[in-house]
């Protein structure tokens, strides 16, 4: 049987599936897939260099939004008010390709940690990073995964190799 965004098994009822995946150097771009909609992609040619941000409906599953932020020749200001945009019960996925980290300061990453994330105050030049938390959620996210650049175990020539991810978010209930 084939499952939603192609992951591995189905997921329980009021579950969203979704599947990541990070840029592979700054040649492939990220792909972010939702209830079997991708959301953005290569092919989409909605994605771009830095942190690559899709929005969901926490109760209904829908997309919100898609956007993306140059983290390494671009500003984090409209990053920052973006993050501070997003509603309550919102899941926020993000993926990073090319270089996500060099422009974000301490205010960008404070927005993103509390959206879950424990790898963003790690984040570093050129690491690989999927994330999938939410707006208003009390706790840290068991969807992360983060690679660090590091010339000595890379898989491509200054890139670590792609990070993957799968899952079943837990729909928002009121």
């Amino acid at each position: 049987p084939r499952y939603k965004c192609g992951i591995s098994k189905a997921c329980p009822e009021k579950h969203f599936a979704f599947k990541m995946a990070s840029g592979a150097a700054n040649v492939v771009g990220p792909k972010i897939c939702v209830e079997d909609n991708v959301l953005m992609s290569g092919v989409k040619n909605n994605v771009g260099r830095g942190i690559n941000v899709a929005l969901v409906n926490g109760k209904t599953g829908e997309p919100l939004d898609t956007k993306f932020f140059d983290m390494w020749g671009g500003d984090v200001a409209p990053f920052i008010d973006f993050l501070k945009s997003i509603q309550d019960g919102t899941i926020v996925l993000m993926g990073t390709y090319d270089d996500g980290a060099t422009k974000l300061n301490e205010e960008a990453r404070k927005l993103i940690a509390e959206l879950g994330s424990t790898s963003i105050t790690n984040l570093g030049f050129r690491d690989n990073w999927v994330f999938c938390g939410g707006k208003g959620i009390k706790t840290k996210s068991p969807f992360e995964q983060h690679i660090k650049n590091n010339k000595d175990t890379n898989k491509y020539e200054g890139w670590p190799e792609v990070v993957e991810m799968e899952g079943c978010i837990p729909q928002k209930q009121d």
